[in-house]
């Protein structure tokens, strides 16, 4: 809504909350996904709420763009975007003269009331109302008079409502239907439709899983093993009492780590906040003196701290743990500033231990663990992009979010793996850049994979959505072209090239004389298409790939 209502002076800021607010939907989407399964009484709720939310966070994802479409005076570019720090576009005036403003304005806000009105208060017939209006905007009929772009926008308001809905009924379950609207009525089968289509199309495959030594937690706690004895050998020596603060440090380096080159990395971080700690604990215990409840009232902070900090930063973590602690020995009349000193040498006796234990016995080498987790985002990558342009060439329906969500996760894995080579201190500043580099491009080719699988989704119920069975011919560049890095990043010595060529528009011949090219559907998928093929040709030349150009 703040979007609709910025002036040229303002965009900047508004689309910068917007790029902010939009990182937090979808971390906040991984963040659930990643417990459904706790919080949910069976696999197959926890898969469905993992539908919804995924299909709720792209619909406002989509909204969000085709608002800023129709505030620019240029097409919105996709292909930055979404990523920080990318300009915006050059913005003219209200998306819509006159009544379709007010509309629009009236439209987004009751989108927010249904969002966040409670469960408990989401029942009456004037929000059934509200939810029947912004749904009917689904057909093309009750679309108000507007231009094109402003008029996608009420079809974004549309997609998002039934999103909504959507995740209503998988957390809530079944609603009162008595006040439904024809619209509404449709949104719903078609949710069930969905659902069923799903189900039925479920196969648990079986994965061959690695046995032995080669099996991640096997390795892991060989590794643990020997890094533990030495830390327990390492910390007797340095203090017969305070021995385990080693051991503990060890254990922790290798907790969600799965390379030599991300325990280095936490071992450093932990290492870091720790001595930081220690001087803010040794200036905090000078400044308390005797005073009790001051130190307990700090303790209480730092304890407040140290969780709040947690998922944010590990170094953070480790500085109001340690600061903590020696407000604590303050409280128990026990400090000593010879015991702080104490923890930073048995902090970095346990990092190191875990170091030597991850990089001696059986190792795995960090540009090994991140070409694994690369090959894994581009078959991921591979299996949305097929999927979705099969589904909306008038394939088979199939479960396309659960894909797009197993991209995310292969896309976070990566993400995760290459810190130590983007991290401030590697002495490796080329690699750190191209590791950037390709994650960006990484997700760009995500985000526009999963805007890809949410309109296949909308097929074969939504009535202004047709397939089009040329698209299949149109995506086979990119899928080559995926699988040939992929192919180089398994094996380097194998000898690939990409392939670059006529736009993805071009490639869709007319199907008689004086029909159009493609639609309007069509043409919002070939624009995901073309940023797609793009954004796969750009990851060649940072792994080392040949592109190849067309001879004329």
């Amino acid at each position: 809504a703040e979007l609709l209502d910025a002036g040229p002076d303002d965009i900047e800021k508004t689309l910068e909350r917007l790029r902010e607010g939009t990182a937090r939907l979808h971390e906040t989407a991984l963040m659930i996904q990643s417990r459904l399964e706790e919080g949910t009484p069976d696999e197959s709720t926890a898969r469905l709420v993992q539908r919804r939310i995924a299909d709720a966070e792209i619909a406002a994802e989509r909204l969000g763009l085709l608002l800023l479409t129709a505030r620019s005076a240029e097409r919105a570019d996709t292909l930055t975007l979404h990523l920080p720090g990318a300009p915006a576009p050059s913005v003219g005036h209200s998306p819509a003269p006159g009544e379709a403003t007010e509309i629009l304005r009236r439209d987004l806000a009751a989108l927010r009331t249904l969002v966040l009105k409670p469960p408990a208060e989401a029942r009456g017939t004037a929000l059934s109302q509200l939810r029947n209006r912004l749904l009917g905007y689904r057909d093309e009929e009750n679309l108000p008079e507007a231009t094109p772009a402003v008029q996608d926008v009420f079809r974004g308001i549309g997609e998002s409502a039934r999103a909504v809905m959507g995740l209503r009924i998988a957390l809530d379950g079944p609603q009162d239907e008595s006040d439904d609207s024809p619209a509404t009525a449709r949104s719903r089968e078609e949710l069930d439709a969905e659902d069923a289509a799903i189900d039925a199309g479920e196969e648990a495959a079986a994965e061959d899983e690695p046995t032995g030594l080669r099996r991640p937690t096997t390795r892991a706690a060989v590794q643990v093993a020997v890094g533990s004895s030495l830390a327990i050998v390492g910390g007797e020596f340095l203090s017969t009492q305070r021995w385990y603060w080693a051991v503990l440090t060890c254990w922790i380096v290798f907790i969600n780590t799965a390379s030599t080159g991300e325990i280095l990395v936490k071992g450093y971080r932990r290492l870091l906040g720790t001595v930081l700690g220690v001087v803010a604990g040794i200036v905090l215990a000078g400044l308390v003196g005797n005073h009790t409840w001051t130190a307990f009232g700090l303790v209480l902070v730092l304890i407040f701290a140290m969780f709040y900090t947690a998922p944010l930063s590990y170094t953070l973590m480790s500085f109001f743990v340690t600061a903590m602690l020696g407000l604590l020995y303050t409280l128990l009349h026990t400090y000593s500033m010879s015991v702080l000193l104490l923890r930073v040498e048995e902090t970095a006796l346990g990092a190191a231990c875990g170091i030597v234990a991850a990089a001696l016995v059986l190792p795995i080498r960090t540009d090994r663990r991140t070409n694994e987790l690369l090959g894994t985002v581009l078959e991921r990558l591979t299996d949305v992009t097929e999927g979705a342009v099969d589904q909306l060439s008038g394939g088979p329906a199939a479960d396309l979010l659960d894909t797009a969500r197993e991209l995310d996760q292969a896309l976070g894995d990566l993400r995760a793996a290459v810190q130590p080579l983007t991290h401030p201190i590697t002495p490796l500043r080329s690699r750190r850049n191209t590791a950037q580099y390709v994650v960006a491009l990484l997700e760009t080719c995500a985000y526009h994979a999963r805007s890809l699988a949410a309109t296949a989704e909308l097929l074969p119920t939504h009535p202004s959505i047709a397939a089009d069975p040329r698209l299949r011919g149109a995506v086979r560049r990119t899928v080559r072209n995926i699988e040939a890095i992929a192919a180089h990043v398994e094996d380097e010595d194998t000898v690939t090239e990409v392939e670059t060529g006529p736009s993805i528009a071009s490639l869709l011949e007319p199907d008689a004389a004086g029909t159009p090219r493609y639609g309007r559907i069509t043409g919002r998928v070939l624009r995901h298409l073309e940023r797609l093929d793009e954004a796969v040709v750009g990851l060649a030349r940072p792994l080392g790939v040949a592109v190849r150009t067309p001879q004329r």
